[in-house]
Protein backbone atom coordinates (compact mmCIF):
# COMPACT_ATOMS: atom_id res chain seq x y z
CA UNK A 1 0.00 0.00 0.00
CA UNK A 2 1.06 3.53 -0.43
CA UNK A 3 1.87 5.89 2.80
CA UNK A 4 0.47 8.59 2.58
CA UNK A 5 0.74 11.27 6.19
CA UNK A 6 -3.41 12.37 7.13
CA UNK A 7 -2.90 15.94 8.00
CA UNK A 8 -6.39 16.11 10.29
CA UNK A 9 -9.03 14.48 12.28
CA UNK A 10 -11.12 14.49 8.91
CA UNK A 11 -8.31 13.04 6.62
CA UNK A 12 -7.28 10.35 9.13
CA UNK A 13 -11.07 9.15 9.09
CA UNK A 14 -10.64 8.46 5.67
CA UNK A 15 -7.05 7.31 5.79
CA UNK A 16 -8.16 4.60 8.73
CA UNK A 17 -11.24 3.25 6.31
CA UNK A 18 -8.30 3.16 3.18
CA UNK A 19 -5.03 2.98 4.42
CA UNK A 20 -5.32 0.52 7.48
CA UNK A 21 -1.73 -0.18 9.38
CA UNK A 22 0.08 -3.09 7.75
CA UNK A 23 0.46 -6.17 10.02
CA UNK A 24 3.96 -6.46 11.46
CA UNK A 25 6.74 -7.87 9.48
CA UNK A 26 8.21 -11.48 10.45
CA UNK A 27 11.72 -10.43 11.18
CA UNK A 28 14.58 -12.70 10.12
CA UNK A 29 16.98 -10.84 12.67
CA UNK A 30 20.43 -13.07 11.83
CA UNK A 31 22.18 -14.26 9.11
CA UNK A 32 21.72 -17.46 7.17
CA UNK A 33 23.10 -18.78 4.19
CA UNK A 34 20.89 -21.69 1.73
CA UNK A 35 23.06 -23.85 -0.28
CA UNK A 36 20.04 -25.13 -2.87
CA UNK A 37 22.16 -27.73 -4.59
CA UNK A 38 21.61 -29.90 -0.97
CA UNK A 39 17.62 -29.14 -2.12
CA UNK A 40 14.82 -27.00 -0.64
CA UNK A 41 14.50 -24.90 2.50
CA UNK A 42 10.72 -24.36 4.56
CA UNK A 43 12.06 -20.52 4.76
CA UNK A 44 11.36 -19.38 1.23
CA UNK A 45 7.84 -20.19 -0.57
CA UNK A 46 7.09 -20.74 -4.18
CA UNK A 47 4.84 -18.93 -6.74
CA UNK A 48 4.11 -18.86 -10.43
CA UNK A 49 5.16 -22.22 -10.89
CA UNK A 50 7.33 -25.06 -9.46
CA UNK A 51 10.68 -24.48 -9.17
CA UNK A 52 13.23 -28.03 -9.00
CA UNK A 53 16.16 -28.63 -7.00
CA UNK A 54 19.52 -30.77 -8.39
CA UNK A 55 23.32 -30.85 -8.21
CA UNK A 56 23.42 -27.37 -9.33
CA UNK A 57 20.97 -25.99 -7.42
CA UNK A 58 17.40 -24.25 -7.59
CA UNK A 59 15.72 -24.17 -11.56
CA UNK A 60 13.53 -21.07 -12.54
CA UNK A 61 12.04 -22.90 -15.88
CA UNK A 62 10.07 -20.58 -18.53
CA UNK A 63 8.73 -23.40 -21.22
CA UNK A 64 5.32 -21.86 -21.89
CA UNK A 65 3.25 -18.52 -21.73
CA UNK A 66 2.04 -17.73 -18.42
CA UNK A 67 5.21 -19.24 -16.44
CA UNK A 68 6.71 -17.33 -13.68
CA UNK A 69 8.61 -19.82 -11.00
CA UNK A 70 9.74 -17.93 -7.69
CA UNK A 71 10.95 -18.19 -4.16
CA UNK A 72 9.90 -15.75 -1.96
CA UNK A 73 11.28 -15.47 1.79
CA UNK A 74 8.90 -15.89 4.38
CA UNK A 75 10.82 -13.43 6.88
CA UNK A 76 11.92 -9.61 6.02
CA UNK A 77 14.91 -7.90 6.26
CA UNK A 78 15.56 -3.98 7.99
CA UNK A 79 18.48 -3.25 5.91
CA UNK A 80 20.77 -6.36 5.31
CA UNK A 81 23.14 -7.87 2.61
CA UNK A 82 22.50 -10.17 0.02
CA UNK A 83 25.19 -12.59 -1.52
CA UNK A 84 23.27 -14.59 -4.46
CA UNK A 85 25.23 -17.07 -7.04
CA UNK A 86 23.38 -17.57 -9.99
CA UNK A 87 23.17 -18.77 -13.92
CA UNK A 88 20.54 -16.08 -15.99
CA UNK A 89 18.39 -17.51 -18.31
CA UNK A 90 19.06 -17.28 -21.78
CA UNK A 91 16.51 -16.78 -24.47
CA UNK A 92 14.99 -13.44 -26.14
CA UNK A 93 12.49 -12.07 -24.22
CA UNK A 94 13.12 -13.83 -20.46
CA UNK A 95 13.88 -12.02 -18.18
CA UNK A 96 15.50 -13.38 -14.16
CA UNK A 97 15.07 -11.22 -11.21
CA UNK A 98 16.35 -10.82 -7.27
CA UNK A 99 13.58 -8.63 -6.36
CA UNK A 100 13.83 -6.64 -2.48
CA UNK A 101 10.18 -5.57 -1.70
CA UNK A 102 8.68 -4.11 1.26
CA UNK A 103 4.65 -3.67 2.16
CA UNK A 104 4.55 -0.36 0.78
CA UNK A 105 6.21 -1.14 -2.11
CA UNK A 106 9.79 0.10 -1.52
CA UNK A 107 11.91 -2.24 -4.10
CA UNK A 108 15.51 -3.14 -5.02
CA UNK A 109 16.18 -4.58 -8.19
CA UNK A 110 18.25 -6.68 -10.26
CA UNK A 111 17.34 -8.10 -13.63
CA UNK A 112 19.15 -10.17 -16.64
CA UNK A 113 17.46 -10.00 -19.91
CA UNK A 114 18.58 -13.32 -21.85
CA UNK A 115 18.68 -11.24 -24.65
CA UNK A 116 21.60 -10.13 -22.92
CA UNK A 117 24.94 -11.79 -21.21
CA UNK A 118 27.00 -9.50 -20.28
CA UNK A 119 24.95 -6.69 -18.17
CA UNK A 120 22.78 -6.42 -15.34
CA UNK A 121 20.03 -3.75 -14.81
CA UNK A 122 19.95 -2.68 -11.24
CA UNK A 123 17.08 -0.89 -9.99
CA UNK A 124 15.31 0.93 -7.24
CA UNK A 125 12.04 2.16 -6.20
CA UNK A 126 10.14 4.21 -3.22
CA UNK A 127 6.76 3.75 -2.53
CA UNK A 128 5.90 2.35 -5.75
CA UNK A 129 7.23 5.75 -7.67
CA UNK A 130 8.54 5.20 -11.04
CA UNK A 131 8.66 9.06 -12.45
CA UNK A 132 10.54 8.93 -15.67
CA UNK A 133 12.02 5.71 -15.62
CA UNK A 134 15.34 7.08 -15.16
CA UNK A 135 16.67 4.93 -12.44
CA UNK A 136 17.98 2.08 -14.15
CA UNK A 137 21.65 1.13 -14.86
CA UNK A 138 23.18 -1.30 -16.97
CA UNK A 139 25.99 -2.63 -15.58
CA UNK A 140 28.56 -5.11 -16.62
CA UNK A 141 29.31 -8.60 -15.75
CA UNK A 142 31.11 -11.61 -17.05
CA UNK A 143 29.47 -13.94 -18.76
CA UNK A 144 26.27 -14.66 -17.06
CA UNK A 145 24.92 -17.02 -18.50
CA UNK A 146 27.58 -19.44 -19.28
CA UNK A 147 29.16 -19.18 -15.70
CA UNK A 148 27.86 -18.76 -12.06
CA UNK A 149 28.41 -14.89 -11.23
CA UNK A 150 28.18 -13.54 -7.28
CA UNK A 151 26.03 -10.48 -6.99
CA UNK A 152 25.96 -8.73 -4.04
CA UNK A 153 23.32 -5.79 -2.84
CA UNK A 154 24.06 -4.47 0.52
CA UNK A 155 21.68 -2.09 1.84
CA UNK A 156 21.99 0.36 4.87
CA UNK A 157 19.91 3.24 5.95
CA UNK A 158 22.42 6.06 3.94
CA UNK A 159 23.43 3.57 0.83
CA UNK A 160 22.95 0.98 -1.69
CA UNK A 161 26.08 -0.80 -2.85
CA UNK A 162 25.62 -2.97 -6.27
CA UNK A 163 28.81 -5.80 -6.34
CA UNK A 164 29.53 -8.47 -9.24
CA UNK A 165 31.84 -10.89 -8.74
CA UNK A 166 33.27 -8.02 -5.62
CA UNK A 167 33.33 -5.37 -7.93
CA UNK A 168 31.03 -2.64 -6.98
CA UNK A 169 29.44 -1.46 -9.97
CA UNK A 170 26.76 0.95 -8.79
CA UNK A 171 26.61 3.06 -5.69
CA UNK A 172 23.11 4.90 -4.65
CA UNK A 173 23.17 7.27 -1.57
CA UNK A 174 19.76 8.01 0.73
CA UNK A 175 20.50 11.97 -0.11
CA UNK A 176 20.72 11.04 -3.83
CA UNK A 177 17.22 9.42 -3.68
CA UNK A 178 15.31 11.74 -1.53
CA UNK A 179 12.27 10.39 -0.21
CA UNK A 180 12.11 7.71 -2.70
CA UNK A 181 14.78 5.81 -0.85
CA UNK A 182 14.45 2.18 0.03
CA UNK A 183 14.12 2.17 3.82
CA UNK A 184 10.69 -0.11 4.36
CA UNK A 185 10.80 -4.07 5.67
CA UNK A 186 11.83 -6.04 2.79
CA UNK A 187 11.21 -9.59 1.59
CA UNK A 188 13.54 -11.70 -0.84
CA UNK A 189 11.75 -12.54 -3.63
CA UNK A 190 13.47 -14.18 -7.12
CA UNK A 191 12.82 -16.04 -10.04
CA UNK A 192 11.98 -15.71 -14.21
CA UNK A 193 9.12 -14.98 -16.14
CA UNK A 194 8.38 -13.85 -20.00
CA UNK A 195 8.72 -10.10 -20.50
CA UNK A 196 8.83 -11.06 -23.88
CA UNK A 197 5.39 -12.88 -24.10
CA UNK A 198 3.30 -12.02 -27.14
CA UNK A 199 0.82 -11.20 -25.00
CA UNK A 200 2.52 -8.58 -23.12
CA UNK A 201 2.36 -4.54 -23.71
CA UNK A 202 4.35 -3.52 -26.19
CA UNK A 203 6.74 -1.20 -24.08
CA UNK A 204 7.50 -4.66 -21.97
CA UNK A 205 8.29 -6.91 -25.27
CA UNK A 206 10.73 -3.97 -25.94
CA UNK A 207 12.31 -3.54 -22.80
CA UNK A 208 12.62 -7.52 -22.52
CA UNK A 209 14.81 -7.66 -25.83
CA UNK A 210 11.87 -8.82 -28.14
CA UNK A 211 8.94 -11.25 -28.42
CA UNK A 212 9.93 -15.05 -26.96
CA UNK A 213 9.45 -18.20 -29.28
CA UNK A 214 9.03 -20.79 -26.62
CA UNK A 215 9.72 -23.53 -28.97
CA UNK A 216 13.67 -22.75 -28.60
CA UNK A 217 12.98 -22.96 -24.33
CA UNK A 218 12.57 -24.46 -21.92
CA UNK A 219 14.56 -21.36 -20.31
CA UNK A 220 15.78 -21.48 -16.87
CA UNK A 221 17.38 -19.68 -14.35
CA UNK A 222 19.78 -21.55 -12.06
CA UNK A 223 20.22 -20.32 -8.20
CA UNK A 224 23.38 -22.53 -6.25
CA UNK A 225 23.15 -20.61 -3.13
CA UNK A 226 22.24 -17.35 -1.37
CA UNK A 227 23.51 -15.87 1.75
CA UNK A 228 21.45 -13.13 3.52
CA UNK A 229 22.10 -10.54 6.52
CA UNK A 230 19.64 -8.86 8.63
CA UNK A 231 21.14 -5.61 9.39
CA UNK A 232 18.42 -5.30 12.06
CA UNK A 233 17.16 -7.53 15.03
CA UNK A 234 13.53 -8.90 17.04
CA UNK A 235 11.15 -10.89 15.99
CA UNK A 236 9.20 -8.54 13.66
CA UNK A 237 9.12 -5.30 12.30
CA UNK A 238 6.13 -2.60 12.95
CA UNK A 239 4.86 0.24 11.24
CA UNK A 240 4.16 2.82 14.03
CA UNK A 241 2.43 5.40 11.36
CA UNK A 242 1.76 6.05 7.98
CA UNK A 243 5.23 8.08 6.71
CA UNK A 244 7.47 5.10 5.45
CA UNK A 245 10.34 6.48 6.94
CA UNK A 246 12.74 3.84 8.22
CA UNK A 247 12.38 5.67 11.28
CA UNK A 248 9.14 5.19 12.26
CA UNK A 249 9.78 0.97 11.72
CA UNK A 250 9.94 -0.43 15.50
CA UNK A 251 11.82 -4.26 15.85
CA UNK A 252 9.98 -5.69 18.69
CA UNK A 253 11.85 -7.70 21.09
CA UNK A 254 15.15 -6.15 19.00
CA UNK A 255 16.84 -2.96 17.96
CA UNK A 256 16.67 -1.57 13.98
CA UNK A 257 19.96 -1.83 13.34
CA UNK A 258 20.97 -4.19 15.79
CA UNK A 259 23.73 -6.11 13.53
CA UNK A 260 24.70 -3.07 12.02
CA UNK A 261 28.51 -3.80 12.14
CA UNK A 262 28.09 -6.62 9.19
CA UNK A 263 28.15 -3.80 7.38
CA UNK A 264 31.49 -3.33 7.83
CA UNK A 265 32.53 -7.21 6.71
CA UNK A 266 31.58 -6.10 2.61
CA UNK A 267 34.19 -6.98 0.82
CA UNK A 268 35.30 -5.25 -2.70
CA UNK A 269 37.88 -5.62 -5.12
CA UNK A 270 37.19 -2.90 -7.21
CA UNK A 271 35.01 -0.31 -8.49
CA UNK A 272 33.54 -1.01 -12.17
CA UNK A 273 33.62 1.97 -15.07
CA UNK A 274 30.84 4.19 -15.32
CA UNK A 275 27.41 2.12 -16.69
CA UNK A 276 25.02 3.33 -18.99
CA UNK A 277 22.85 5.76 -17.36
CA UNK A 278 19.96 8.33 -18.50
CA UNK A 279 17.12 7.45 -20.59
CA UNK A 280 17.38 4.55 -22.07
CA UNK A 281 15.51 3.99 -25.55
CA UNK A 282 13.50 1.28 -23.39
CA UNK A 283 11.76 2.12 -20.33
CA UNK A 284 13.46 0.63 -17.29
CA UNK A 285 11.56 -1.74 -15.68
CA UNK A 286 9.41 -2.81 -18.65
CA UNK A 287 6.68 -0.35 -18.07
CA UNK A 288 4.94 1.23 -20.90
CA UNK A 289 3.79 4.69 -20.22
CA UNK A 290 1.61 4.72 -17.36
CA UNK A 291 1.03 6.61 -13.85
CA UNK A 292 3.61 7.67 -11.84
CA UNK A 293 2.62 5.08 -8.86
CA UNK A 294 1.93 1.89 -11.08
CA UNK A 295 4.10 -1.28 -10.89
CA UNK A 296 7.45 -0.14 -10.86
CA UNK A 297 9.29 -3.73 -11.39
CA UNK A 298 9.45 -5.45 -15.33
CA UNK A 299 8.75 -8.42 -12.43
CA UNK A 300 5.51 -9.38 -13.14
CA UNK A 301 3.41 -8.31 -10.39
CA UNK A 302 -0.52 -7.57 -10.06
CA UNK A 303 -1.30 -4.59 -7.53
CA UNK A 304 -4.42 -6.24 -6.24
CA UNK A 305 -3.11 -9.57 -5.54
CA UNK A 306 -2.45 -10.54 -1.66
CA UNK A 307 -2.04 -13.79 -0.99
CA UNK A 308 -0.74 -15.35 2.23
CA UNK A 309 2.98 -15.93 2.21
CA UNK A 310 2.56 -18.83 5.12
CA UNK A 311 2.68 -18.39 8.87
CA UNK A 312 5.19 -19.96 11.36
CA UNK A 313 4.19 -20.79 14.59
CA UNK A 314 5.46 -19.21 18.16
CA UNK A 315 8.75 -20.23 19.57
CA UNK A 316 10.29 -21.80 16.12
CA UNK A 317 13.28 -20.10 14.96
CA UNK A 318 15.78 -20.28 11.55
CA UNK A 319 18.60 -22.46 11.64
CA UNK A 320 21.91 -21.02 9.86
CA UNK A 321 21.13 -22.96 6.95
CA UNK A 322 17.89 -21.08 6.12
CA UNK A 323 15.49 -23.15 8.15
CA UNK A 324 12.77 -23.09 10.61
CA UNK A 325 12.26 -25.67 13.12
CA UNK A 326 10.51 -25.53 17.07
CA UNK A 327 13.18 -23.78 19.50
CA UNK A 328 16.12 -26.39 20.74
CA UNK A 329 15.08 -28.92 17.63
CA UNK A 330 17.71 -30.37 15.02
CA UNK A 331 15.00 -32.01 12.77
CA UNK A 332 12.08 -31.48 11.36
CA UNK A 333 9.13 -32.93 13.20
CA UNK A 334 5.49 -33.41 11.44
CA UNK A 335 2.59 -31.88 12.80
CA UNK A 336 -0.72 -32.94 11.95
CA UNK A 337 0.35 -35.79 9.56
CA UNK A 338 2.27 -32.98 7.26
CA UNK A 339 6.05 -32.17 7.20
CA UNK A 340 6.32 -29.08 8.40
CA UNK A 341 9.55 -28.87 6.66
CA UNK A 342 7.99 -28.63 3.31
CA UNK A 343 7.68 -25.44 1.50
CA UNK A 344 4.40 -25.07 1.67
CA UNK A 345 2.45 -21.54 1.93
CA UNK A 346 1.76 -22.34 5.36
CA UNK A 347 4.50 -21.58 6.86
CA UNK A 348 4.87 -24.03 9.41
CA UNK A 349 8.78 -23.89 8.70
CA UNK A 350 11.95 -24.75 10.72
CA UNK A 351 15.01 -23.73 11.86
CA UNK A 352 17.52 -23.15 14.97
CA UNK A 353 19.21 -20.18 15.57
CA UNK A 354 18.64 -16.24 17.65
CA UNK A 355 15.56 -15.37 15.95
CA UNK A 356 11.97 -16.11 16.62
CA UNK A 357 9.18 -16.00 14.25
CA UNK A 358 5.85 -14.70 15.79
CA UNK A 359 2.39 -16.35 14.42
CA UNK A 360 1.49 -13.86 11.57
CA UNK A 361 0.07 -14.60 8.66
CA UNK A 362 1.42 -11.98 5.80
CA UNK A 363 -0.44 -10.71 3.05
CA UNK A 364 2.46 -9.98 0.97
CA UNK A 365 2.28 -8.84 -2.63
CA UNK A 366 3.35 -11.90 -4.56
CA UNK A 367 4.17 -11.81 -8.34
CA UNK A 368 2.03 -13.72 -10.91
CA UNK A 369 2.30 -15.10 -14.41
CA UNK A 370 3.19 -13.26 -17.60
CA UNK A 371 0.28 -13.08 -19.92
CA UNK A 372 -2.39 -11.19 -18.45
CA UNK A 373 -4.12 -7.97 -19.80
CA UNK A 374 -4.93 -6.77 -16.65
CA UNK A 375 -2.11 -4.20 -15.09
CA UNK A 376 1.19 -2.91 -15.85
CA UNK A 377 3.22 -5.64 -16.73
CA UNK A 378 0.92 -7.60 -18.46
CA UNK A 379 0.76 -10.51 -15.98
CA UNK A 380 -1.55 -13.35 -16.18
CA UNK A 381 -3.20 -12.37 -12.62
CA UNK A 382 -2.49 -13.60 -9.20
CA UNK A 383 -0.79 -17.27 -8.96
CA UNK A 384 -1.91 -18.01 -5.53
CA UNK A 385 0.18 -20.20 -3.13
CA UNK A 386 -0.41 -24.12 -2.74
CA UNK A 387 -1.70 -25.23 0.29
CA UNK A 388 -2.63 -21.85 1.60
CA UNK A 389 -5.54 -22.49 4.53
CA UNK A 390 -8.78 -20.76 3.99
CA UNK A 391 -8.53 -19.36 7.48
CA UNK A 392 -5.49 -17.34 7.28
CA UNK A 393 -6.47 -15.81 3.89
CA UNK A 394 -9.76 -14.84 5.89
CA UNK A 395 -7.92 -13.61 8.59
CA UNK A 396 -5.28 -11.40 6.61
CA UNK A 397 -8.35 -9.95 4.88
CA UNK A 398 -10.56 -9.46 8.11
CA UNK A 399 -7.84 -8.51 10.19
CA UNK A 400 -7.05 -4.84 8.87
CA UNK A 401 -10.68 -4.25 8.06
CA UNK A 402 -12.01 -4.64 11.49
CA UNK A 403 -9.08 -2.39 12.84
CA UNK A 404 -10.05 -0.03 10.57
CA UNK A 405 -13.45 0.17 12.07
CA UNK A 406 -12.48 0.23 15.22
CA UNK A 407 -10.25 3.04 14.90
CA UNK A 408 -12.84 5.09 12.84
CA UNK A 409 -15.03 4.51 15.83
CA UNK A 410 -12.40 5.60 18.23
CA UNK A 411 -11.67 8.88 16.24
CA UNK A 412 -15.02 9.87 15.54
CA UNK A 413 -15.54 9.73 19.14
CA UNK A 414 -12.66 12.40 19.57
CA UNK A 415 -14.16 14.32 16.79
CA UNK A 416 -17.33 14.60 18.80
CA UNK A 417 -15.61 15.64 21.92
Amino acid sequence: MDRLQPTDKLTGLFFLFFFPACPDDPALGKSIHVDFRNGEVNSFTSAGGTPTYDDNGVSFTVAQAGDSPQLISLFYLMFGRVEFKMKAAPGVGIVSSLVFQSDDLDEIDLEWLGADTSTVQTNYFGKGITGNYDRAEFNPTPDNQADFVTYTVDWTSERIVWSVEGTVVRTLTADEAGNEYPQSPMTVRFGSWSGGDPANRPGTIEWAGGETDYSQGPFSMIVSEISITDYSTGSAYRYTDNSGSWASIEAVDGEINGNLGGAGDLTTTATATAAQTGSPTIPAGGIDGGSTTSTPTGWPWESSATPSTGSAPDGWVYTDDGKIVPAGSTSCPSATGESVCSPSASGSAAGEGSSTLSTVTKAAEITSGATSTSNEEGSNGDAPLENTASSAKVASILAPVLGSVAGAILLMAGLLI
